[in-house]
């Protein structure tokens, strides 16, 4: 089963995910299982509309990936930004966006 860990990047505490500090612990527990490959991390970073804070979470999120790619984890996937904020998410590195509202609309 391939997956990714959830990092709770901002520390919502209204979020789920792992705490950044937290991640790298977690990623190598994970990697040790025999019918799990973990692929990479996905983020959901605090509602914003301003560009560059937008960037900014996704940026430790970056950094965060590489620094488990530096720490031998075989990772491909770094899955984040969504319809509202793709275009910082991709200039920050992601790989994978989600535009589920840009394709399906608003959710009531």
């Amino acid at each position: 089963l391939n997956i990714c860990v959830q990092v709770n990047i901002d520390n919502e505490p209204q979020k789920a995910g792992a705490a950044p500090s937290e991640v790298a612990q977690l990623c190598k527990a994970i990697a040790e299982l025999p019918r799990l490959k973990l692929r990479g991390i996905m983020v959901i970073p605090s509602a914003n509309s301003d560009r560059d804070q937008q960037f900014a979470s996704f940026s430790r999120a970056r950094a965060l990936y590489e620094s488990l790619r530096e720490d031998g984890m075989n990772l491909d996937t770094l899955s984040m930004g969504m319809s509202a904020d793709l275009e910082a998410a991709i200039r920050a590195g992601s790989t994978m966006v989600r535009i589920g509202t840009d394709i399906f609309g608003s959710r009531v």
